[in-house]
């Protein structure tokens, strides 16, 4: 209900989501890995809002019985009295049924009856309002995360993104790209704050998810930041420090402080790799040595949080340079021989075969 976050200490929701969590996946984990693993996961969004939405109705029926119950249980036309009767009496006029075999007789049962019909109204509005704004937010979620199919790769990774832009206006289209990302990650930050449920909600895409998103933007900001100079660098900060806002606030969110990565994720040798890709791209390090300092330094402002939030979810998280090409998602389907598993073939090579096959066709 509220547009804001809640700030007391005690939230049954908290509190429900930390412990059905847990439940879920154990076990989840402990039979499951892979593809089935992430289907499993992915159970557990829907089902768990279902289960809060009922939990509260029924909360609710049990409230207004103690109430009734404590004013005497004053009902006619049961037959007997006592707490059964009372609940009877609650669930019938929560979800207004209004069968009237049981009825209050006191003024005070009256009135407590009525706040309750008004309450079931109310609820039933709530959410019938709720549902449809929480998947509009998914749905706006999941097209930003679409995008960077093209654009950066399945999964994504900031080499393929420079890679992808190697042509003569890459600033301008990387600029536009960041301010693209910036919005993504507000959009991003506000969404799962009002609906932290949307956090459990696993990506329709295999290779894809919101937390490989929000590592993708870091990353290609923060190499920008760190040594490829230009007046559009501003906008890679922009994009940079509202990235970091979303990764850290959804880590207090879900109470996760941060943790120390297991791995490196860039690896022995990777910003020689990353460099000579930018270089390839038509960008230069201003100083390759300073540059790998302070991207070192910007790396330890969020990969933290991002380790706090794959744990937690288990998600894992993108590398920063992929270990062997495989097709996008945008270029496989199930009746083409690709497999993301196991690719021998270069890029060039793929894209070759695929469009000089549509060639032989158009002749």
């Amino acid at each position: 209900m509220l547009p804001r976050r809640v700030r007391h200490r005690f939230r049954f929701a908290r509190l429900f989501y930390r412990s059905t969590w847990v439940l879920w996946s154990l076990p989840a984990r402990a039979f499951f890995s892979g593809g089935p693993l992430e289907s499993v996961l992915g159970f557990y969004g829907p089902l768990s809002l279902l289960l809060l939405i009922f939990i509260w109705a029924v909360a609710i029926m049990f409230g207004f019985a103690l109430i009734h119950f404590s004013l005497g249980s004053a009902l006619a036309g049961s037959g007997e009295s006592g707490f059964l009767s009372d609940l009877y009496m609650s669930g019938t006029t929560f979800f207004t049924l209004g069968l009237g075999d049981v009825r209050p007789v006191t003024a005070a049962a009256r009135i407590v009856t009525v706040v309750e019909a008004g309450t079931g109204f109310g609820f039933l509005a709530l959410v019938i309002a709720y549902l449809p704004a929480l998947n509009q937010s998914f749905s706006r979620r999941e097209a930003g995360i679409s995008m960077l199919d093209a654009r950066a790769g399945s999964p994504p990774t900031a080499m393929r993104v420079f890679q992808k832009h190697a042509h003569e206006n890459c600033k301008e289209e990387l600029r536009e790209l960041l301010s693209q990302w910036e919005r993504w990650s507000a959009e991003l930050l506000e969404s799962h704050l009002s609906y932290p449920v949307l956090a459990y909600y696993r990506s329709q895409h295999d290779n894809q998810s919101w937390l490989a998103a929000l590592t993708v933007i870091l990353d290609t900001s923060a190499v920008i930041i760190a040594g490829i100079a230009g007046e559009w660098t501003r906008q890679a900060e922009l994009t940079f420090a509202m990235a970091r806002h979303a990764v850290v606030d959804l880590a207090v969110v879900f109470n996760r402080p941060p943790k120390n990565p297991g791995r490196d994720r860039l690896g022995d040798g990777g910003f020689m790799k990353l460099r000579s890709v930018i270089e390839a791209a038509g960008l230069e390090l201003a100083d390759p040595r300073e540059s790998e300092r302070r991207l070192e330094f910007l790396r330890g402002l969020y990969e933290p949080y991002i380790e706090a939030l794959r744990r937690h979810f288990y998600i894992e998280a993108p590398p920063w340079i992929p270990e062997a090409w495989q097709a996008a998602d945008w270029e496989k389907s199930p009746w083409e021989q690709t497999s993301s598993a196991a690719v021998s073939v270069t890029e060039d090579e793929w894209r070759d075969h695929h469009f000089r096959k549509g060639e032989k066709r158009d002749k």
